[in-house]
C-alpha cells in the first residue's frame, strides 16, 4: 500500500519542518527539517502521533538513510523561559534548517505561524504533518530525537517518569512535581501545577 500523504510539489526542492515538545512542562523543544528524495519513497509516513513507537523508529532510520538532507534543531528549557515557547519553536526550526546540507527552494511549515527564514518562501499548513510527506518526516525525526533526550533525562530524574510521559502535563507528571518540586529541567515560566479547581487530581 502506498503513502496516503502527498508531496506538496515535485517540481521544486521542498523542505518540511515540524517540532515536538511545545506543550511539555520540561525538557527542550526539538524541531526537524527534512528534504525528501522523490526517487526514494518512504512508505508509511504520517503524523508521528499517529504512529507507534516501533514504527516511528523504523521510519526514522529510513528517513536518515534516504532523505536528500535533514537537520535537527534543539532549544533548551532555559532558552524557552527566556524567549517564550512560540519563539523557541521558530528558533528550533531555524536551527534545523541552518544545518541542512541542501537548502530547499520552499519550506512547508506545520502550524499556522512562522518567522521567515533567510528569504526562503514558506507556507504554513495546519495539521500539515498529516497531509504532506516532508512535514510528516520532520515530525518523526523531531519526536524520536526528543523522546531520546527525555529518556536520558529520566535516568537522572526518575521520579518524574519522563520515560513514559516525555515531559507532557500528565497527572502522573504533575503529581511528581507536587511531591518533589520542579527539577532543573522544568520550564519555570509554564504552569507546572494546575489551578485550585484542578487540585483534586492530586488527592
Amino acid at each position: 500500500m502506498g503513502n496516503l500523504l502527498a508531496f506538496h510539489s515535485i517540481d521544486r526542492l521542498e523542505g518540511g519542518c515540524d517540532e515536538a515538545g511545545r506543550g511539555c512542562l520540561s525538557g527542550p523543544v526539538v524541531a526537524a527539517a527534512v528534504v525528501l528524495n522523490p526517487e526514494k519513497p518512504i512508505i508509511g509516513l504520517n503524523d508521528s502521533k499517529k504512529i507507534s513507537e516501533k514504527n516511528r523508529l523504523l521510519l526514522r532510520d529510513q528517513i536518515l538513510t534516504n532523505a536528500l538532507a535533514y537537520g535537527i534543531g534543539i532549544v533548551s528549557h532555559v532558552e524557552i523561559d527566556e524567549i517564550n515557547i512560540l519563539n523557541a519553536s521558530f528558533l528550533a526550526m531555524h536551527r534545523a534548517i541552518d544545518i541542512l546540507s541542501i537548502k530547499p527552494a520552499f519550506l512547508l511549515i506545520d502550524g499556522n505561524r512562522f518567522h521567515a527564514y533567510n528569504g526562503i518562501p514558506h507556507e504554513c499548513i495546519v495539521k500539515g504533518d498529516g497531509k504532506y510527506q516532508s512535514i510528516a518526516a520532520a515530525s518523526i525525526l523531531a519526536k524520536t530525537k526528543r523522546d531520546e533526550i527525555m529518556d536520558s533525562l529520566h535516568d537522572l530524574f526518575p521520579v518524574y517518569h519522563w520515560n513514559q510521559n516525555k515531559g507532557y502535563p500528565t497527572i502522573q507528571h504533575r503529581t511528581a512535581i507536587a511531591t518533589h518540586g520542579p527539577s532543573p529541567h522544568h520550564r519555570m515560566t509554564f504552569r507546572l501545577l494546575p489551578d485550585k479547581s484542578q487540585l483534586e487530581l492530586f488527592d
